[in-house]
């Protein structure tokens, strides 16, 4: 089988399973396969797979057709500009949540050489995969970086990102449930961030049966579920994060479609100000921004 046959074959294998750009997700798998590049495929595509190849071929395709997310058989997934570790533990990173990182690096530039005599100190809630937490230290050097996950085995993912990635030195990671879990081991005061940074569990409950199958068979079922309203973190927030900001200090949070004015309402409160959804790159809005009262 040539390469042009294999892609051929996979889009209409994947098209029949359901598979969304099938023709896309066919080069992408190929690709991933060979160690090229999806362009690079079609300027050899008639060379022939090798015996290895094609069964790794028809093993992929056959658990693409089964939905499972083509980074959960190569193991990783792009994120900006390097590449994280993933598996079933975490969710797998979105391009929403590069731009949620991007306007957060935005806000520690803003600040960066100010004369406050301290690095500024920033938390990802719910870190995953870590991609947030370390976007965050490999673009800011002199930022202190913490993160939090009720989730064993997404931490142990998020570390050894880091450690790939030459930074694992630099986060300080706590397992726990929410902000009381900055409280174990060494005590951590209060109003100690000038930064938070979250993608938390968004997906009302009962939503969550009618999403995509990659999504609702196999991402963790913790990083979606955001209770009866999807707003569960969001109250959480709204009640507990502005006492770990120093005044002035910022949260940044991604949230679901047409969730915006109720998470918006959540935050009017003495604690809080300026309280702003922003929008996504399709024109819709996807990032909460809000700062603690200076008062």
């Amino acid at each position: 089988m040539n390469r042009r046959t294999a892609i051929q074959q996979t889009t209409e294998r994947l098209a029949r399973a359901g598979v969304p750009s099938a023709g896309a997700e066919a080069e992408h798998l190929l690709a991933e396969i060979l160690g090229c590049s999806r362009p690079a495929l079609w300027l050899d595509a008639q060379r022939e797979l090798s015996t290895a190849e094609t069964s790794r071929w028809e093993d992929w395709t056959r658990q693409r057709e089964l939905r499972v997310p083509l980074q959960h058989l190569t193991h990783c997934a792009p994120f900006l500009e390097w590449t994280f570790r993933v598996s079933p533990a975490v969710l797998v990173p979105r391009p929403e949540t590069e731009e949620l990182a991007i306007r957060a690096s935005g806000l520690l530039r803003t600040r960066e050489g100010a004369a406050t005599g301290r690095p500024q100190r920033v938390l990802d809630f719910a870190t995953g995969s870590g991609c947030l937490a370390i976007a965050l230290a490999l673009r800011h050097p002199s930022t202190v970086v913490e993160a939090l996950d009720i989730s064993a085995a997404a931490l142990e993912i998020a570390r050894d990102n880091a450690q790939r990635l030459g930074c694992d030195a630099r986060i300080r990671f706590h397992l726990g449930d929410g902000f009381a879990a900055l409280r174990g081991g060494t005590e951590v005061p209060g109003a100690w961030f000038d930064g938070i940074v979250t993608n938390p569990p968004y997906i009302p409950s009962a939503e969550i049966a009618d999403l995509e199958p990659e999504v609702r068979d196999h991402d963790p079922r913790l990083a979606l579920d955001g209770g009866a309203d999807g707003l569960e973190f969001y109250q959480r927030l709204a009640h507990e994060a502005a006492a770990w900001l120093v005044p002035g200090g910022w949260l940044l949070a991604e949230f679901g479609d047409g969730q915006g004015p109720a998470i918006r309402a959540l935050f009017q409160h003495p604690a809080w100000e300026s309280a702003i959804c922003e929008p996504d790159l399709s024109g819709r809005e996807r990032m909460l921004l809000v700062w603690r009262s200076a008062a």
